[in-house]
Formats: structure tokens, C-alpha cells, sequence
């Protein structure tokens, strides 16, 4: 039938994330973004718009594929903050050990390449980036974290996550990788329990009356 599309939009979309992730944006070019999906220009444009437009949809096909399974690691209960970190940094070692998808992690070649981005997509990438940020704290929350160390707790999970991208891009091994998230769980068997919401006050010295 005229003007019907003649391929699957929806894989189409995988493989140009594929491509992205790879490349990053700035070497995510035309004539790559063509080849790796396997459509002419006019199909490209014409069913994604422009390489920004197709970089976002990419992004939130990626955000789409790996945040339920952040969500299953994180929704508990866990026993304490260290499983938390454990359970989280456990899905980017199954997607960096995944055979089918580039070395990596979309998000994080995106965030090395802001300024290249454009206002939009910047936005998308630090909001997805602070998302995760939010469903850390509140399973370290549930966990038994105080509010100040779950907080600080959360910050050093993500970036530990992204130094595993980076790292496993570099050809380092699963081992060291594993290495790596095992030291940031045992590093937060050291956080605190949550405090009493309404600590005492220290007693006054007593002195001669």
C-alpha cells in the first residue's frame, strides 16, 4: 500500500540506540545512524525526524528497556544499605556482560558528550541520571539509611556505576568490574542506621549549685 512503512519502526529504533551507544552522539553520524539501521535518509528523517529527535527516542527507548530493572532490584526488602548497592550495581554488570548490546551504558557516553547535545537532550539525559539518583535514596531509605547518609550514599552508587561503564568500554574485565561493585557494597556496610527522628538533647554538665 502506498505510503505504508516497509520495516519494523521499532527495531529500526533499537539499532540506532545501538549505534549511539556505541559512537556516542558526536560519532554517531548520518551515514552511521543509515548503516547501522539499515534505512535510506528519507526514512530516517521521515520516520524520526532529525539526529537529535532520534537521539532522544533512543534515549527513552533505552531509559524504557533497563529502568524496570533497577526498579525489581531496588523494590526490596533488602537487609540493609550494602545489599542495596549490591542489587543496583548488579544490573549494570548483566547489561555490560550482555553479548547483544555495545560495552557500556547510553547514559553515560551521553553524559561525557553534554555540550554536543542539544538543550532538549541534555535535559533528558540529567533527568534520567537524577531519576536513578532518587530510587537509590529511597531504597537506602527503606533500608535503614539515615536521610544525610543515603543522600551521600546514592551519589557514590551512581557514580560507581558509571565508572563500571567506563571501565568495561576501557576492556577491562567482568572480574575487576565485579571487583569494583563488591568493594562499593562492602564500603557501605559502614553507613549508619536511620537516627531517632527527634534526637535528645545533650544534658547540660552539672556543676556546683
Amino acid at each position: 500500500m502506498t505510503g505504508r512503512k516497509q520495516f519494523d519502526v521499532d527495531e529500526a529504533l533499537r539499532r540506532a540506540m545501538h549505534v549511539f551507544w556505541r559512537w556516542g552522539y558526536s560519532e554517531a553520524s548520518i551515514d552511521r545512524l543509515t548503516e547501522g539501521t539499515g534505512l535510506g535518509r528519507g526514512s530516517l528523517y521521515g520516520t524520526f525526524g532529525g539526529k537529535s529527535a532520534l537521539f532522544r527516542k533512543s534515549l527513552q527507548r533505552y531509559a524504557q528497556t533497563y529502568q524496570p530493572q533497577y526498579e525489581q532490584a531496588l523494590s526490596g526488602p533488602h537487609p540493609g544499605p550494602s545489599a542495596v548497592v549490591a542489587a543496583f550495581l548488579r544490573v549494570a554488570l548483566n547489561r555490560i556482560a550482555d553479548p547483544t548490546v555495545p560495552d557500556g551504558c547510553l547514559l553515560t557516553v551521553s553524559a561525557t558528550q553534554f555540550p554536543a547535545l542539544d538543550a532538549e537532550g541534555r535535559a533528558m539525559v540529567r533527568a534520567t541520571i537524577d531519576g536513578l539518583r532518587a530510587m537509590l535514596e529511597q531504597a537506602l531509605l527503606a533500608a535503614g539509611a539515615g536521610e544525610r547518609e543515603a543522600a551521600e550514599l546514592a551519589l557514590c552508587t551512581l557514580a560507581t556505576n558509571k565508572s563500571l561503564a567506563v571501565l568495561s568500554r576501557a576492556g577491562f574485565s567482568g572480574e575487576d568490574l565485579a571487583t569494583v561493585a563488591s568493594a562499593a557494597a562492602r564500603n557501605a556496610e559502614a553507613v549508619p542506621s536511620r537516627l531517632p527522628s527527634e534526637p535528645s538533647e545533650p544534658s547540660e554538665p552539672s556543676g556546683p549549685r
